[in-house]
């Protein structure tokens, strides 16, 4: 079986009961679950308990680092159905603990008032290519099994711009990825707009790092999700390339503010994703006061 196809029966969830659902853990070179896969079935377990609604926001907090050899559950509450809005709590579930606590909004399509911010311009993914010399020096800062998961897990392949590009908004570096699947998702909405929450967690919080000339790998980094918020604007066919484009507005208080905008390639704003996280610095804080699991 291919990444891309793993990853589609990774997003996939087991119903249990009516409200109640399970998914499995896929091991991607860390000792915990990686957020986006927790993200991705979060959506697809609330979607199961909604008809003819398309989720248009998610607003999760990380309570836990999940346990990647145990299966996780899915716990969905039903707060509302309305004329247009149905708005679900998920609650992921390990060893009789709580993960991760989302809340997740759909709504019935409808026309409305339309305007967005522009794509930078960069160049098309077909000519960015990514520099040996950079993977290598970004490959020797990760373990081996980062490095093994890195380099042969992924279901996606990334191509990062050149960073030496304009300011974005308020004067922020951007940095820019071209992102898409090693093959082709189902033609399913629901599990495409899955893969694409899971992805939003990809090199988000390393943002937040850019600038201080640190990264995930770095042994004197503590690096952790803490929240994330997702905002579909339109259905997305994830079978091209998309560009995310993140910058930092703020990093204090050993954390990280982050956001992201992914458009397609014509240019369309299709989802927006905000997230704070804990970047702590080793060096700055005595060896006592290191706390192992925020």
């Amino acid at each position: 079986m291919d990444m891309v196809d793993a990853l589609a029966n990774l997003l996939r969830v087991e119903r249990l009961e009516l409200n109640l659902f399970r998914g499995v853990s896929a091991d991607i070179g860390r000792d915990h679950v990686f957020g986006g896969q927790i993200l991705g079935q979060a959506l697809m377990a609330a979607a199961a308990t909604v008809d003819g609604r398309t989720a248009h926001s998610l607003h999760a907090y990380f309570l836990r680092p999940g346990d990647i050899h145990a299966p996780v559950l899915y716990d969905v509450e039903r707060i509302r159905d309305g004329g247009s809005f149905s708005t679900r709590r998920v609650v992921a579930i390990q060893h009789g603990q709580p993960i991760l606590h989302t809340a997740i909004s759909f709504q019935v399509g409808e026309p409305g008032l339309e305007h967005q911010a522009k794509m930078p311009e960069v160049p098309p993914p077909e000519v960015v290519r990514q520099d040996p010399a950079s993977l290598e020096r970004i490959l020797a800062r990760l373990d081996n099994r980062m490095r093994e998961a890195l380099q042969y897990r992924s279901a996606f392949e990334l191509r990062e711009v050149h960073p030496d590009l304009p300011a974005g908004r308020d004067g922020l570096e951007q940095h820019c990825i071209w992102l898409r699947p090693c093959g082709q998702l189902p033609d399913d909405p629901l599990l495409q707009q899955a893969a694409l929450a899971y992805v939003s967690d990809f090199n988000l919080l390393q943002t937040a790092m850019l600038r201080h000339e640190v990264c995930l790998g770095d042994d004197c980094m503590q690096v952790a999700s803490l929240d994330h918020s997702m905002w579909f604007h339109q259905p997305v066919d994830f079978s091209d390339w998309l560009l995310y484009v993140t910058d930092s507005p703020r990093a204090g208080n050993a954390r990280g503010f982050c956001r992201g905008s992914l458009f397609d390639r014509q240019g369309r704003l299709v989802a927006s994703v905000a997230q704070e996280g804990l970047v702590r610095d080793r060096r700055l804080r005595s060896p006592a006061a290191i706390i192992k699991n925020p």
